[in-house]
Formats: C-alpha cells, sequence, structure tokens
C-alpha cells in the first residue's frame, strides 16, 4: 500500500491505483466526464485535475498514478475556476439553455410529454434526462452562466439503423464510445473525425453501422454520459421507476441483465456488468412487449 494525502485527508492506495480512484475510495469526489471505471484512463475531458505538490501544472487525476509522499489538492480556487473554464467550452457546442436555468428545479414533476420528442433542445426532450452525467458535473461545479456563444452543430439525426439513434449534437467528444468499441468489443466501428471544432465521432467514411463491423451489442450506448446515443425501443416508453436484476433467456449463456421496469412493463434492458450481444441488449423488451406474444 501507498501513503498520500488528499487534501490534508490520509488515505492509503494501491500501487496500480490513479489519483482518482485512491480519491473515489476515500470519498473525496473530483468531477469527471471521460472516465469510466471499465475503460483505459483517457484524460481527455480535463475535469479531473488537481494540484501536485512540487509540480507546477495541474494533472489529470485519471491517468496520475499515485506515489508515496503525495500530497494532492483537489479543490483550490484556481482549479475551480479551470474547471469552470473547461465546462463553459463544452456545453457551447451543446444545448445548454436547461442545464444552467435558475428555474430548471421547477420543471422536475411537470412536461413530461416533451420527454419523448424526436429533437433535442434542452433536457426535458432528452432521452437521458435525470441520468446524465453532464446534468450531475454541473451541479456538482456549480456551473450558473456562459461566457461563450452557443454554437449549434445542426446535424441530423442518425436513424437509418435498427436498435439505437445517435444525436451527436449531444455529444461532447469524451471518447467513451470510440474507446469501448475499439479497446472491449474490439470492432473499431467508431473513431473521431477531422479535427479541432469539426471534430464528430462516426465510422469510416460516414458508411452506415450496417456496412462496418458493428456488432451492435450497444456498449456505445451504455457508456454515453449524455443522450447522443439513445435506444430507440427504451425511448418512446415510459420512464422506468425501478431496475431489477435477471438473466437473459435468449440463449444458454444467460447474461447478467438489468430491466428497467415501469407499471410492470419492461421499458428497456441494460447490461449488469459485461455488454450484452444485440439479441439480449435489445431483443428482450421488444420481445417480452410484443402484441403478438402469447401470454
Amino acid at each position: 500500500m501507498i501513503r498520500l494525502v488528499i487534501d490534508g485527508k490520509r488515505v492509503a492506495a494501491r500501487k496500480s491505483e490513479t489519483v482518482l480512484e485512491a480519491a473515489k475510495r476515500a470519498g473525496i469526489k473530483i468531477p469527471t466526464l471521460c472516465y469510466h471505471p471499465d475503460l483505459e484512463p483517457y484524460g481527455g475531458c480535463r475535469l479531473c485535475i488537481v494540484e501536485v505538490k512540487g509540480i507546477k501544472s495541474p494533472m489529470t487525476a485519471c491517468t496520475l498514478p499515485v506515489q508515496t509522499g503525495m500530497e494532492i489538492r483537489t479543490k483550490t480556487p484556481k482549479l475551480v475556476a479551470l474547471r469552470r473554464f473547461t465546462l463553459q467550452l463544452i456545453l457551447s457546442e451543446h444545448p445548454q439553455s436547461c442545464l444552467i436555468c435558475r428555474q430548471k428545479e421547477e420543471c422536475k414533476d411537470y412536461q413530461h410529454c416533451i420527454e419523448k420528442a424526436s429533437i433535442t433542445t434542452g433536457c426535458k426532450f432528452c432521452p437521458r434526462n435525470g441520468k446524465c452525467e453532464l446534468q450531475k458535473v454541473i451541479d456538482e461545479i456549480g456551473l450558473s452562466e456562459i461566457d461563450f456563444p452557443f454554437e449549434h452543430r445542426d446535424l441530423a439525426v442518425e436513424r437509418f439503423d435498427p436498435f439505437f439513434d445517435r444525436d451527436y449534437n449531444l455529444c461532447i467528444l469524451c471518447g467513451r464510445c470510440t474507446r469501448v468499441c475499439q479497446d472491449q468489443r474490439g470492432a473499431a466501428t467508431l473513431d473521431f473525425h477531422h479535427r479541432g471544432p469539426k471534430t464528430l465521432v462516426g465510422t469510416a467514411f460516414r458508411l452506415s453501422h450496417l456496412e462496418t463491423n458493428c456488432q451492435f451489442c450497444g456498449a456505445c450506448v451504455d457508456v454515453c454520459p449524455t443522450g447522443a446515443l439513445a435506444d430507440r425501443f427504451g425511448r418512446w416508453q415510459e420512464m422506468p421507476e425501478r431496475s431489477t436484476s435477471s438473466v437473459c433467456l435468449l440463449c444458454s449463456i444467460a447474461c447478467s441483465i438489468r430491466a428497467n421496469v415501469s407499471s410492470e412493463v419492461i421499458a428497456g434492458i441494460e447490461p449488469d456488468r459485461n455488454p450484452l450481444c444485440v439479441r439480449g441488449r435489445f431483443g428482450v423488451a421488444p420481445l417480452v412487449q410484443h402484441p403478438g406474444r402469447a401470454l
């Protein structure tokens, strides 16, 4: 075990851990968007920056290995200002009206019907409303205004492939979907295109997912922190009231799943631990709820 100090608190960490992982186990919150526990550290969003004694520039906690005697600070005025600046840049290309609205708390109990709209212009129109990691980070950092003008990408929502929709107007370029597709699934269907402000996520030569090596496992949908990728069947169902653990019965492997249930109706299926195949991820809920199914 390695001993270090984070925000004045003595923390014991394993040699293989990063500062972010050690802080998380110690109950110290550091905001992140590109980090996911099942993926290799990326350091792309720059929100997890911390100050290390003896090092001049801030470091990303998700890529910084722990060392004996480290003294880390996570909430200095400089770090808070840098995080707010970075978050404003991210939101300059993401629908932001609901995210920073001072009256957003009053909307939670109303306007449920518009959550099924086909175009996302605010949080109430988004399939990830209430489960969006961007919402959580904005609340943690306390961002209430943006100094940069909003530039809508005006990209058409991609609905020409089965199972899930892709609205890259909501994409924050965290790279989670590209990494899980390449590193975990070995499909390499998705990658970044272009550079700078023109950067987008997509397939090679803008082919449809059916024309590429896509397995339609839904791993990209599961790791997406915003509503850029959404399960097509679940989007048009009622908002789930609870999540129930079960197993997929479409083959003999019996993978662990979580069934999102509302009014005793399965609104969607998510993997419990490991990614599912296309049948388990997108086939169970439509099959169970199919009107022609014998009861």
